[in-house]
């Protein structure tokens, strides 16, 4: 009955139904469930308890004749005053002149608008005559557009309500409607447009949260255990005696947290399924002699390994790092698409007979001529840099090889649960012993030239230095420093006595790969840079990280840069330029001087910005709720992938009489067919 059109609504004709199939409803329930984005709430409280410049209601008696004063065009101010509890407020009105001619002494009216504490005033927003009981407290606003007006969706969802609630079916076991005290679907939904109070539109919003996370879990429940089931006689039998030997050679003792990822990763490899992990961890926190031991382990397990990472530096590095770690215990090689020609098919031709045991390179793995011989483990670096396909394109170059994602952006524990839960996640929390903490400091710019000098004095003393700034060219829309500016100034400031490099987006990849390698070896001192530094290179002698206008980064961001320094013995510094306007730039700029943690900063971060922004939204794959929000309701997201792992792992849908409905929903909604296709 639901899925029948909305022109089956009372009041909904051909033309009302293209307007409203603009906002996505086509359907009786596609109207249900477009939910109010927010409620206004007309709740009287006394004076003594309003909040200044809070959005407040009161109910008051007019006791002078309404003011009306034009100014500019059309513009206009309404003033008049109310007893409240035998207090005179002051009430504003702007641009609704029509008002006076309403309003007359000794009317009663309600009153919604920023409550001014200091002045007993009120910026009124909206306004009724009557006594506020005698209207509905608390009404829903519905987000519009084109031809539709708020009072016009809630009269359709007013009359969807009336003919077709009885339809609206419970999909939930009753167990949990027990357990979690959740409100039966259909009453959650009328709560949802039309709450009888505070505590009846609370249940219903619980009701649709827990159910949205439910749905989404199952579908990456589903889609791991599917992943898993595709791949059985994946096993890895690796030669622990020769992997515990390799571990020795290190010159450190791995931290607990290090021995803890690792002994997950080496369970998965053995186990039938092939692995799907996300491993994240803090820069330096030792991600890369954890991937080590995987990779030798598999070449131990007669199988070949591969490392993809997003830059032809960052590859040749690795590259570089796997050779001095291996010795002769591996053959190693170097795939970018720089090497060409008769070198190139020599390689591939070598990597084709198993004649090499573990490939580097950047997308150029993943082209249509590398074939491995048997391909048993890979390691995708910064993950989020590569798209879901080239991912997918990379395992299917092996007989489904274990895979091991590896990002230094930490990722809150809530977000990871939910934007990776087709993975298993480990952690490395900890960061080994006898690193040096970076100092951060918050700095005006006015300090800029003392900074300046700073930079002059450890440059003569070996050490080099970043300066990042957001925004490529001059803009009209931003009035930030910018790389090319920032460029000319620090030249123009050193004379010639320090080299200064610029790198942006806009240079070639090449172009980007000789600046960055110039500043590796050490020819240029201080790199002028937008953030494509983020993602990196390991330059030991750079010790400072200077972050010009810093209030316009996030904090994981602002976290990354700073990661860019502090890779070698000597203490490191990052000087934060900041003037921000608002609080959160000012709470942004205390939280990176007083924590080195990328874990506590990544929550602070989500709590400050959102899940969207942080991943940023074009890529981050996040799923967008109606009603649930990912931060707040973290506990209710726990306890949905719960129970979601128990119904997959135990073919509950399939077997048990109380999931009847859900399965059915599930299939009639195609919730699972993305996933299966």
């Amino acid at each position: 009955m639901l899925n029948k059109p909305i022109t089956q609504i009372k009041g909904v004709g051909e033309k009302f139904a293209a307007d409203l199939a603009e906002m996505g409803i086509h359907t009786v329930e596609d109207a249900l469930f477009y939910f109010p984005y927010r409620y206004d709430l007309f709740e009287i409280k006394p004076l003594g308890e309003l909040i200044h410049e809070d959005k407040v209601t009161i109910e008051g008696r007019v006791i002078h004749e309404p003011s009306l004063t034009f100014y500019g065009k059309k513009r206009s101010r309404l003033a008049f005053s109310v007893e409240v509890e035998g207090v005179a407020v002051k009430a504003v009105m702007f641009n609704r002149a029509f008002a006076k001619k309403q309003l007359n002494i000794d009317d009663t009216v309600t009153l919604t608008g920023k409550w001014d504490a200091h002045r007993l005033q009120i910026t009124v927003a909206n306004f009724k005559k009557g006594s506020a009981n005698e209207q509905a407290s608390i009404q829903p606003i519905y987000s519009v557009k084109g031809d539709v007006t708020s009072y016009k969706i809630k009269k359709v969802i007013q009359n969807a309500l009336q003919t077709y609630r009885r339809d609206v079916h419970e999909i939930l076991p009753e167990r949990y409607l027990t357990s979690y005290k959740l409100p039966n679907r259909s009453v959650a939904v009328a709560s949802m447009h039309f709450p009888k109070s505070r505590i009846d539109l609370k249940h219903a919003r619980r009701r649709f949260t827990y159910e949205e996370f439910l749905l989404f879990q199952l579908k990456m429940q589903l889609l791991r255990k599917l992943n898993r089931e595709a791949t059985t006689g994946n096993a890895q039998h690796y030669d622990s005696a020769s992997v515990n030997d390799f571990i020795e050679c290190f010159p450190f003792s791995l931290t607990n947290a290090q021995q803890k990822a690792l002994r997950q990763i080496l369970a998965d490899m053995q186990s039938p399924y092939r692995m799907s992990r996300l491993l994240q961890g803090d820069v330096g926190s030792g991600k890369t002699a954890v991937a080590e031991v995987c990779l030798y382990a598999s070449i131990t397990a007669g199988k070949q390994g591969a490392l993809m990472v997003p830059t032809e530096i960052l590859a040749e590095q690795h590259f570089q790092s796997l050779q001095e770690t291996f010795g002769d215990k591996a053959s190693i090689v170097l795939l970018t698409g720089s090497i060409k020609g008769k070198k190139r098919r020599e390689l591939l031709a070598s990597v084709e007979k198993h004649e090499v045991d573990i490939v580097v390179g950047t997308h150029a793995l993943i082209q249509d001529d590398v074939f491995f011989a048997d391909l048993g483990f890979v390691i995708v670096d910064e993950q989020h840099r590569f798209g879901v396909e080239q991912r997918r394109v990379l395992r299917e170059k092996g007989l489904n090889p274990d895979v091991l994602f590896m990002t230094a952006t930490p990722i809150p524990r809530t977000l990871a649960i939910t934007a990776f839960g087709d993975m298993d996640v480990s952690v490395i929390d900890e960061m080994p012993s006898g690193r040096k903490e970076i100092e951060t400091y918050w700095a005006r710019e006015n300090t800029f030239e003392r900074i300046l000098q700073f930079i002059g004095k450890r440059v003569a003393q070996g050490e080099q230095a970043y300066v990042v700034c957001p925004l490529i060219e001059e803009s009209d829309k931003l009035d930030i420093q910018n790389a090319v500016d920032l460029y000319h100034q620090l030249e123009e400031f050193y004379q010639g006595s320090i080299q200064v490099g610029l790198m942006h987006g806009r240079l070639t990849t090449d172009e980007k790969d000789s600046v960055m390698k110039q500043f590796a070896d050490g020819d240029v001192h201080v790199l002028v840079s937008t953030t494509v530094v983020e993602v990196g290179v390991n330059v030991p002698n750079a010790t400072i990280m200077v972050i010009y206008d810093a209030e316009r980064f996030g904090l994981s961001q602002l976290h990354q840069l700073r990661g860019r320094v502090g890779r070698g013995e000597r203490q490191s510094y990052c000087i934060l330029i900041a003037d921000p306007k608002g609080e959160t730039g000012k709470e942004r700029m205390r939280i990176m001087t007083e924590t080195n943690n990328g874990f506590e900063l990544s929550e602070q971060d989500l709590k400050l910005r959102g899940p969207g922004d942080f991943f940023g939204k074009k890529q981050s794959g996040l799923p967008e709720f109606k009603v649930a929000d990912m931060i707040h309701d973290y506990r209710a997201l726990e306890t949905a992938r719960k129970d979601a792992e128990e119904i997959i792992e135990n073919r509950l849908l399939e077997s048990d009489p109380a999931f009847h409905q859900l399965h059915r929903y599930l299939e009639n909604h195609a919730i699972f067919q993305e996933k299966l296709d």
